[in-house]
């Protein structure tokens, strides 16, 4: 491949060749050395470790002295859609998804629970805190929030996606809005994600509707960024799908 026949910077056009090939690579693997990269393009090497910086700081590799260049996990694309649930979706993709319950309670509500679920003076929240997994390790903390309403719907729920537990009780919910955000985890997070506290996480807050289009629930997540990317369709549709048809 003669990379000096490409429109842009040549260590750019490396850098995309290269990304491109990550796919072929398994987590943990290296890539060929400098001098191997170097002779399969016909660049020099100062361009190879120019097109690797770029890989590097978008956290695709991971440069070990006196070993290489390591492929590091690549983020799996969560599509955020209005019926999506969470565990259907990666298990759609080949994943082994499931959820542990950690915690129940119940208490008062805040200021934007008792906006958005429409809730009702005097009423409680129901809050269930659940630890997302997949292929066996910790990705996501959720918390679910219910008005004390939907008890008796609730009530039975141990593990497992929430939306295919309340969908097989009749109750199907669609996503109304999301606010996607990202910071750093605290001590707790961290722990429970088995993650250090110096790496960002994704944030997601969603408010759920049941189908007659009444605020059922609202939730919030914390997802580890370097297994996750939020990819979010408009209209029903995959942008970049639609853009290349």
């Amino acid at each position: 491949m003669n990379l000096y026949r490409q429109e842009g910077p040549v260590y750019l056009t490396l850098a995309a060749t290269l990304r491109a090939e990550l796919s072929i690579y398994q987590a943990g693997d290296f890539l060929p050395g400098e001098l191997p990269l170097a002779r399969r393009f016909a660049v020099n090497r100062h361009t190879v470790r120019r097109a690797l910086d770029v890989l590097v700081q978008e956290g695709c590799v991971l440069r070990i002295k006196g070993k290489g260049t390591q492929v590091l996990n690549r983020p799996i694309p969560y599509p955020v859609q209005a019926n999506s649930a969470h565990s259907d979706a990666l298990s759609a993709m080949g994943y082994s998804a499931k959820a542990r319950l950690l915690k129940v309670y119940q208490r008062s509500p805040s200021a934007d629970e008792i906006k958005h679920l429409e809730l009702r003076e005097g009423e409680d929240v129901l809050e269930y805190k659940t630890l997302r997994f997949i292929e066996e390790q910790p990705v996501s903390l959720i918390s679910h929030h219910f008005s004390t309403r939907y008890d008796f719907l609730l009530k039975d729920y141990a593990k497992g996606s929430m939306r295919s537990y309340l969908k097989e009780r009749g109750c199907e919910l669609s996503r109304k809005f999301s606010l996607i955000g990202a910071r750093m985890p605290t001590v707790d997070e961290a722990s429970r994600l088995l993650m250090s506290q110096q790496q960002p996480v994704l944030t997601i807050q969603t408010l759920s509707q049941d189908q007659h289009d009444r605020p059922m629930e609202l939730s919030f997540s914390v997802s580890r960024a370097d297994h996750f990317q939020y990819q979010v369709f408009i209209n029903g549709v995959n942008e970049h799908d639609s853009s290349s048809k």
